[in-house]
This record gives structure tokens, sequence and C-alpha cells, in this order.
């Protein structure tokens, strides 16, 4: 797959232009907002379909058992806010009256990761999808870019359960073509390769696209994995292409503990053990600081990815 732009977008409008969409197609689909509508991209279907979206304030602990309780009523409610207070404000709630009943919510949450920039550590996560993933019946949604963001939205309506979509703030390279299609839980592989295996997800999808130059210049042969899905994990696709290749590097803007990272060692480990690089932040909080400045100093750049890739091919073993 060549590097080809087709625009920079935030993901988080992707987000919103899905969730614009789903008003038109589906009559059950209803939005909560804490208060930051604008942030979220959600004030075009707020303006279409004011009947169906409730603003509940800065009280995101009650948005999320008011979506529950919708959901008994045949309503598929999404929720937005910041990745931060959609996951560890909001925790408890979510555990009990979202996952363990099983109830059909869309947790929408951008702002995700470092790229949050200059509102710094008490607002960015990097904890999100371990926590999220680690709960039974939840499913975990990471897209690349806003078109990918856009299809995501629109997938996930039609998903029966509770789904953790994570998106972010700043505008990026937006590189899926508009009539790709979504699967949930299936990976899209964007190129084939021989010699490493990179699995990457959200804002770390270009990053990796960027490393594909500068590896092939160096007669390094690299497949790359958009794994959006982190539950169900694509297991299948991960298993064949490190069959092929022999080694593996996960690249995520996320903690080292718990993210893609350590989903797909854990498949690795059980079924095929294979040398692993990570590129991820090394378990610490984050600062304030542009995005672009804050995934250099962290080490989530396109140079770290290609460094990984380096240190991981001398520890494949020798083939016969």
């Amino acid at each position: 797959m060549e590097l080809v732009n087709f625009g920079n977008k935030d993901t988080r409008s992707g987000f919103g232009e899905g969730l614009r969409r789903l008003g038109e197609l589906n009559p059950r689909v209803v939005a909560l907002c804490a208060d930051l509508t604008g942030s979220l991209k959600m004030d075009a279907f707020e303006k279409a379909y004011p009947e169906r979206f409730f603003q509940v304030g800065i009280a995101e602990a009650n948005m999320m058992g008011i979506a529950a309780g919708m959901t008994v009523g045949g309503m598929i409610p999404f929720t937005g806010t910041f990745a931060n207070f959609s996951t560890s404000r909001v925790y408890d709630q979510i555990r009990q009256s979202i996952a363990y009943s099983q109830k059909n919510v869309k947790i929408c949450a951008s702002h995700a990761g470092l790229t949050l920039g200059e509102d710094g550590a008490t607002h960015q996560v990097l904890e999100d999808i371990g926590m999220m993933r680690m709960l039974p019946n939840m499913a975990v949604v990471v897209p690349a870019d806003y078109q990918q963001t856009l299809q995501a939205t629109l997938a996930i309506a039609n998903h029966v359960g509770p789904v953790y979509l994570r998106f972010g703030r700043p505008s990026v390279p937006t590189f899926i073509e508009e009539d790709a299609s979504f699967v949930l839980g299936r990976a899209d592989v964007l190129t084939q390769g021989t010699d490493v295996t990179l699995i990457a997800c959200g804002h770390m999808v270009w990053k990796s696209l960027e490393a594909l130059k500068a590896l092939r210049e160096i007669g390094i042969s690299a497949e790359l994995i958009n794994m959006h899905t982190i539950k169900p994990l694509d297991e299948a696709a991960i298993l064949k292409s490190v069959t092929k290749t022999g080694c593996v590097v996960t690249a995520e803007e996320h903690m080292r503990n718990g993210g893609l990272g350590d989903a797909v060692a854990q498949v690795l480990s059980r079924q095929n053990p294979a040398p692993q690089e990570y590129v991820a932040v090394n378990d610490t909080f984050g600062e304030s600081g542009t995005p672009m400045e804050l995934m250099t100093k962290y080490g989530i750049d396109t140079p770290d990815i290609v460094a990984a890739v380096k240190r991981v091919i001398v520890r494949k073993p020798l083939r016969m």
C-alpha cells in the first residue's frame, strides 16, 4: 500500500459524521453527551434529532446509567465524552450496569492517548484499551483515520452488545478508501511482507505506513496489519502473518501494559511463540505538549517503529 494521504482530518469528526448518518438510518439510535458536544462533533446529530439527543452535563457516571436504562426500551445509545472520562471516571458503572448486564451501549471516546496534547496528563489516558478489553462482553475498536472512524461508528450500531470506540483529537492523514469495508473483528492487511509483521491501531497505523518506506530502503520487507478491532481480536490474521515472517512489532498510542501489544503476545505465547517488540508508552504518565512532540518524546513515532523492527529481526531464530 502506497502512502496516499487524501487530506488531514480529525478522527472525532469521522465519529460525528457517522453518528449523523445513523440518525437517518436507525430511529432507535440516541446520543448522550457529558457537556462536550462540540469536542465530540455531535452537533449535527443534536441539530437534526433534538428529541433523540440528551445533554447530561458533567455527570459521566449518570450518563452511563441512563444509557444502560435506555437499552431496556430498545434504544441504541451512543455516549460521548473524552476517553479518560469514558473509562477511568465511570469504570464501576460500565462494569456493573453495561458489561455485566450485556447492555447494548456504545461508549464513544474521543481525545484518547498522548495526542490530546496540551491538556496534559490529567486528561490524557493511556490505560483505557487495557481496562476495557478486560471486561467480559465488551468489544474494543480503535480505528485508524477519519474514514475508518466513520465506518466503525456505522458498524457498531449493528453489533448487539457493549462497544468501546476509541478515537482522537488531532487532524491526521486520511488514507482509508471511502468504499473500504469495515468488519468488526477482522483485521485489514495493508501490505504484504516477508521479514517482519507490523501490527498497529489508531494513529499508529499511519506512522507504520511511514516506517515502511524507511524499511524498504534498507531492504526489509514488512507486512502491515491494521488491527482496528482489539477485541474480538483477529487471531487468525496474526498467526498467518507471524508464521510467515517469524517476528512482530506492535505499535499503539497506549501504555505497553494491557493494550494491543499484550493482546498479540497472548495469542503468540499460546499458539506460535515468536520474538516481539512493543512500540508504546513505557509505564509513565504523559505531559502537556503538542501531539507530535509528545509522540516523539514518549517513543511512539515513526523512527521508533523502524528501530523496533531492527531489534526484533536480529532476535529471529535461524531457519534451517
